[in-house]
């Protein structure tokens, strides 16, 4: 992950050109963390930042929430829509409230693409007095045969990327503690909120071959790879996962950043 993801404009407004695979592939976020914010929000109205094509505004309609999305990718918003999600296309930094406030803003492997004090700034304005901010991560890692095959056709087919390969042979969520002191940074200077909480979800999710085939082109690094380096990336991690028998089990870790509206 790059130290400022939310200047690389480009890539974070280029998830919509597969919307489908994307809500076809991407996992969603765990139930319990799911239950444990709609449990201590004030009120069923949740803003969902970023919200692509729908995966956690589905799955906090599920918990009973009424949920409004911010999404700057109109394909990713369409498909979103057509699940049952109310959205609006903008992006978050320039999205405007209306005066409207909800009671929970959440964003779902989002908020590394919003810049994080203005992102902080704007949450703390659609925030009622007790309300909470949550953003929230799917931080992965790959068993270690089928991540050294990942680095190193990567390394040999897009050199430049500004993507940390390496991250991905390192623990879960390594990748992602990176961002989280400047999400809590900005939280913090927007000014607003209480003390910042950092959770954590260890899970796993076995996926085939073809699973995560399908998922990969969906990931950052690769979203503007040309079509022959994606086809060589994606034929020597398939035949790594060949090699392990054809499936093999991720390890997850979500990784959450928490904070409370004060009153103003």
């Amino acid at each position: 992950m790059p130290t400022t993801p939310h200047r690389l404009r480009r890539t974070a407004e280029s998830f919509g050109s597969d919307a489908e695979r994307y809500d076809r592939a991407r996992p969603r976020y765990p139930d319990a963390m799911v239950a444990r914010i709609t449990a201590a929000s004030p009120g069923p109205d949740v803003l969902d930042v970023g919200c692509g094509t729908g995966i956690a505004a589905r799955q906090f309609q599920a918990a009973g929430c009424r949920v409004l999305g911010v999404e700057p990718d109109a394909r990713m918003a369409d498909l979103a829509r057509s699940s049952g999600v109310e959205v609006e296309v903008a992006r978050f930094e320039a999205w405007d409230p209306a005066g409207r406030t909800f009671e929970t803003t959440v964003a779902g492997q989002a908020w590394h693409w919003v810049d994080p004090l203005a992102g902080a700034a704007k949450a703390a304005a659609a925030l009622r007095p007790g309300g909470r901010l949550a953003v929230f991560w799917n931080a992965f890692q790959l068993p270690p045969d089928v991540a050294a095959a990942l680095v190193a056709v990567c390394q040999r087919v897009m050199p430049d990327s500004p993507f940390d390969l390496q991250a991905m042979t390192k623990a879960p969520a390594d990748g992602y503690r990176a961002l989280l002191p400047k999400t809590v940074a900005g939280i913090t200077e927007a000014g607003g909120f209480g003390e910042p909480e950092q959770w954590e979800y260890d899970w796993t999710w076995t996926y085939t071959r073809d699973a995560w085939l399908d998922q990969m082109p969906t990931q950052g690094a690769f979203t503007q790879l040309p079509q022959d380096k994606l086809a060589a990336v994606l034929t020597e991690v398939g035949a790594a996962i060949d090699a392990t028998g054809g499936s093999f089990t991720m390890r997850y870790t979500t990784v959450a950043v928490v904070a409370t509206r004060t009153a103003p």
